[in-house]
């Protein structure tokens, strides 16, 4: 049935629509440019409630499987591309793309002239779009409250290894728990609103999770937050580095239509090399904000020149905006994890890196 998909600025773009209910889908409006990696995609948390538009031509060419859901269930608000597989074929697919939306009733177009939708976003930025049956603006609505929408309810424990990590979760990929306890770590994930509990457990290190939203939503836990991650080696990870920048006196910044996709190349400013980063995000934390904080710029976006990523001048504190886990995307960066660990084996050193 023909559908309609209407950005805030006014632009309107048909296409086939699949929706159970008849009801207006309303989100906001961002694009993924990898060519594979839809279903971690659709299921990250730090996209709650916003509406993909996936840039490649043909998407669902090889289903969806059991084992690379980055959470329960899919996050996204809608789905928007040029064209979805009818028959899909990999070894470990259970069902279809279209099969699966279907399953949870996420709203989804196809037939969607995309190239033209990205340079809208790209020129007009992010923006509220809405999914519908007919055409109309969506409302005036500053989406908010994503996090404690996505992260757990209660802690648990995974893993038994000899160092204990404990991971604040404000939407925690599955992918990022896995890389630690490849590395042999018993992982404790505390939801954020669950600080305190923190005191009752003997950690080695802290990972401060990726999410969604505006990162300062989170003002109210800074001071908390700011406590622990001068005690001991901690990692922050997309969400995470925005949060210990703010938590140290820095500042972050919206940016036009964000960083999303598995091909964005970042320099390393201890080595000079570049390498390829998976990225889903639309803050920033602002190089200038920076002077007395402690923290110093490691990583820098080669496309734009924006920060991606930290390092503190004399505490084992690491900060990446890029996801080092990847899924989607190259594992480029998975070094950051062994180097986050080697901080936890020795606590004592002036400087985390050489």
């Amino acid at each position: 049935m023909k559908g309609y998909l209407c950005l805030k600025n006014g632009s309107t773009f048909t296409g086939e629509i699949m929706m159970e209910e008849e009801k207006p889908v309303q989100g906001e409006i961002v694009f993924f440019t990898g060519m594979t990696g839809y279903q971690e995609v659709l299921t990250d948390p730090s996209y709650k409630d916003q509406i993909v538009v996936f840039t490649y031509p043909l998407i669902g060419q090889y289903g969806v499987n059991e084992d690379d859901f980055e959470s329960g269930k899919p996050q996204v608000k809608g789905v928007v591309m040029l064209g979805s597989a009818e028959l899909f074929s990999h070894y470990k697919a259970t069902s279809s793309l279209k099969d699966y939306l279907h399953k949870w009733k996420i709203p989804f177009m196809t037939g969607v002239d995309t190239r033209q939708v990205v340079k809208e976003i790209r020129h007009e930025g992010s923006q509220n779009a809405c999914i519908s049956y007919t055409e109309m603006l969506p409302e005036e609505e500053t989406l908010t409250g994503q996090i404690e929408k996505v992260a757990a309810s209660e802690i648990f424990q995974m893993g038994s290894g000899s160092k204990h990590i404990a991971v604040i979760d404000f939407g925690v990929k599955k992918s990022i728990v896995s890389s630690l306890l490849e590395m042999d770590c018993l992982v404790t994930v505390i939801p954020y609103h669950q600080l305190e509990e923190l005191e009752q457990l003997d950690v080695d290190g802290l990972v401060l999770s990726n999410g969604p939203g505006d990162p300062k939503e989170m003002m109210s836990f800074l001071p908390r937050l700011k406590e622990k991650i001068l005690q001991m080696p901690t990692l922050g990870i997309c969400l995470g580095h925005q949060l210990i920048a703010l938590a140290l006196g820095g500042e972050t910044d919206r940016l036009l239509f964000g960083h999303r996709g598995a091909n964005h190349p970042v320099m390393d400013n201890n080595s000079g090399e570049v390498f390829i980063t998976s990225q889903n995000h639309n803050y920033v934390v602002k190089k200038d904000s920076l002077f007395g904080t402690g923290l110093e710029p490691r990583f820098i976006n080669v496309n734009d020149g924006s920060l991606e990523g930290l390092q503190h001048h004399s505490k084992p504190i690491l900060s990446v905006q890029f996801h080092p886990e990847a899924r989607p995307g190259p594992e480029d960066a998975s070094w950051i994890f062994q180097q986050f660990y080697q901080s936890i084996k020795q606590p004592g050193r002036e400087k985390m890196y050489a």
